[in-house]
């Protein structure tokens, strides 16, 4: 009876070590992969998109909301831009002025904004 006891203890810790320890590392996950979706240069080079299109991408104005638009196409959105390849009066300039990857980088800020409130 007491060996029954003490095994049926054992399996007990040792599930609760193993839950723990998996509880640990999904939330060390979930803050590594939090802490990767902001990059702090793309919300930093986003902020210039604010004043038109909100600091979320939800423009209360005339201007397009793209909150919830992903990345690629706003990436997209923004090269043809920059390429002339869509017409805008002033999101052509805005968009020459910046590098390839500095819009790759406001996409992903952009883009990235309504999949992380919708955790």
């Amino acid at each position: 009876m007491v060996k029954q006891i003490t095994s049926w203890l054992s399996v007990g810790l040792i599930s609760a070590a193993a839950l723990t320890a998996c509880d640990t590392q999904t939330s060390e996950q979930q803050q590594a992969s939090e802490t990767e979706e902001i990059n702090p240069r793309g919300e930093i080079l986003a902020l210039s998109c604010a004043s038109c299109h909100g600091t979320d991408g939800k423009s209360v104005g005339i201007m397009p909301g793209f909150y919830g638009k992903s990345a690629s196409y706003l990436k997209s959105a923004l090269m043809e831009f920059k390429n002339d390849e869509r017409y805008s009066t002033v999101m052509g300039r805005h968009a020459k002025g910046y590098t390839d990857e500095e819009i790759e980088l406001i996409a992903e800020y952009f883009g990235g904004l309504s999949q992380q409130n919708s955790k």
